[in-house]
């Protein structure tokens, strides 16, 4: 079992669970104790890098599933 897994969730987020860390674009670590997070795909979250669930509400797609 590997230490990270990353998840598409249709139509919605990145599920990352196990142990990792998140970076902002300038490489600062972003502090979180959370053993998951959901990061945004959609683009329209207000908490970017992280879902805030607004991909509800702009109605997102996943235009490509992972092959």
């Amino acid at each position: 079992m590997p230490d990270t897994t990353i998840e598409t969730l249709p139509k919605g987020p990145y599920k990352v669970s196990g142990v990792f860390e998140v970076k902002d674009k300038d490489g600062e670590t972003i502090t979180t104790e959370k053993k998951t997070v959901f990061l945004c795909r959609c683009g329209a979250s207000k908490d970017k890098p992280f879902c805030d669930g607004t991909h509800k509400s702009v109605e997102f797609d996943t235009a490509v599933e992972a092959a």
